[in-house]
Order: structure tokens, then sequence, then C-alpha cells
């Protein structure tokens, strides 16, 4: 299991307030990394990092827009100041303001959507990688979705986004493989978090979300960690370029059963 311990890793995990990236957070911290975890709000992120230090770990709590360069380019160089290096970038704060029809969209969604989803990993990669450089490598971890492999319901844009995002981490993948720096992406499914509650928070989608996954239930946020964990450590060193999946099946379309 040693491939598998991250002690010593420093790990960058953005919207860590909440969700996916504090269950991410955690994961990591437990698995031995010290966190750096940023969100819009302090306050929100600030509660995640005292319960790890609570529990022992190391975290430092950094108020950043995720679509703003300069932002990321700041919590990157106070990460290095805090504590020396950056092992593990995981792009995960996400957004999407539009719920319709895609032709309802206006381009201010579109604006929006991009400039977190899209732009805001390419800003966390293009910041971390002269890091990872000088280091000798590092892991990249890019958040996608399921919505990016097969269009989500009513979610037009933020699926495009998230095509984009696996195309990104694709073509990352590829150009910095050289350099020992794996970058993959996690696609989950339907999670109950606060983001996604517009899907399970009602009852009628739910159902239908539900009887369309094999495993007919929607997942805690802390199912994602091992897969974030593998695409964080040692284990994945001969991994770059994936989209690991993890939906409970429902990707797969197959006609529901009982």
């Amino acid at each position: 299991m040693n491939q598998f311990d991250l002690t010593g890793k420093v790990a960058i995990i953005s919207g860590a307030s909440r969700g996916i990236g504090e269950a991410i957070a955690l994961a990591y911290a437990q698995a031995g990394a010290a966190v750096v975890l940023t969100s819009r709000k302090l306050e929100n992120v600030s509660l995640v990092a005292d319960k790890i230090k609570a529990a022992g770990g190391q975290a430092l709590a950094l108020a950043a827009h995720a679509g703003q360069q300069a932002d990321t380019e700041a919590v990157v160089a106070q990460a290095v100041a805090t504590f020396g290096r950056v092992d593990i970038a995981v792009n995960n704060a996400g957004t999407n303001p539009h719920f319709g029809p895609l032709l309802t969209a206006e381009g201010s969604h579109w604006d929006k959507i991009f400039e977190v989803n899209v732009k805001g990993y390419f800003y966390l990669a293009k910041a971390v990688v002269p890091v990872m450089r000088k280091q000798g490598g590092g892991k990249i971890i890019n958040v996608a979705s399921i919505a990016g492999i097969n269009p989500g319901p009513l979610m037009g844009v933020y699926s495009t986004s998230k095509a984009a995002v696996i195309m990104l981490t694709k073509v990352l993948a590829v150009e910095l493989g050289p350099e020992n720096i794996q970058v993959n992406a996690l696609a989950p499914g339907f999670i109950r978090t606060k983001f996604s509650a517009a899907l399970w928070g009602n009852p009628q989608l739910k159902q239908m979300l539900e009887k369309a996954t094999p495993q007919h239930r929607i997942a805690p946020a802390q199912e994602l960690t091992g897969a974030a964990l593998y695409l964080a450590s040692d284990a994945s060193n001969f991994t770059t370029g994936s989209v690991l999946v993890v939906d409970g099946g429902f990707s797969l379309g197959a006609l529901p059963v009982g």
C-alpha cells in the first residue's frame, strides 16, 4: 500500500470548501499530504482546513477565484512559500449558472462557465507546471464529468465545458509526459453535493437518474476519493491522459433492469 502514501507530498485543491473538493482534501490529508485549499470565500474553506488540522494534518486555506489567473498564480506562490513544493494539483472548482435547454443560454452563461471550468483549469496547470518541472515531476488531476462524455440533462453549456476539460487533459498529458508530469481526468457521475442539488433535489429527475444508473443510486462524494487518491499517488505513475469514470455505470447507457 506504500504506493498510495502521500506523506511528504503537497497538494493544491481548488473548490475545496464542500462536496467533491472537500472529500478529496480530507482523503489526501489522511494519506499524509499537506493540502492547500482554495475557494472564493475564505470562511468556507477555512472550516475544512480546521477539520484537517484538528485530525493532525497540515492544511492551508486561501481565498481565490479559480477563473482569475492572478489569483491562481498567488495560490501556487503561497503553497511553495509555505510548504516548499507542489506535487499534486486538483482542478475541481466549477460553476453552472444555466440549467435548461441549450438554446435558452445567454452569452454570459458561456463566459462564466468557461472562465471557471476550462480557463481556470488551464491557469492552475500553467502556474504549477514550472514548480513540478524543477521537482522532476508531478500530478495534475482535472475533475471533469460524465456530462463531458454524454450530454447531461438540461446542462448543455456545462457538458460542453467538461468535454473541453477532457481534451485539455489529453493535450497536457501529451505535452507534459516527457517531463514526468501525469495529467488525468476524473469523471464523476451523479454525486450528492450542493452543486448538483438541482438534479437530485428534483424528485422526478432523481428517480429518472437512479433508474438509469445500474446501481440505482446517487453516490456521496466520499466514493470518489479512492479514484482521486490513485491519480495523485505513485500508483498512477504510468497512467496519463486517462479519463477515470466513477458513475455507478450510468454512462454505459444500458436499459434499466429490475
